[in-house]
């Protein structure tokens, strides 16, 4: 059963990502939307549990990065709302 799990992470990351990319080379989304970073961010978590599960370490290790670059680029936005938001208290 844990191996069918480990496979279907690695499945559902591919079809994820390969998606997100799709949609954003047919322009039905923006690099920077919601959409395309979540699609990125839970496809890289499937690549992770699968690559790390079958030792494929250097895929992990993509998919870890592509991750922490994904949520970087989701919590961007909020950084700057927020600094904003302070520069306007302060100023």
């Amino acid at each position: 059963m844990g191996e069918l799990l480990v496979d279907v992470a690695g499945w559902a990351g591919a079809i994820l990502i390969l998606g997100a990319y799709g949609l954003l080379t047919l322009k039905r989304i923006h690099g920077g939307s919601p959409a395309y970073l979540w699609m990125n961010l839970v496809g890289s978590v499937g690549f992770l549990i699968n690559g790390a599960a079958k030792g494929a370490y250097p895929s992990a290790f993509l998919n870890l990065v592509w991750g922490v670059l994904t949520i970087y680029g989701l919590l961007e936005p909020w950084r700057r709302r927020r600094a904003i938001t302070r520069s306007s208290a302060s100023g």
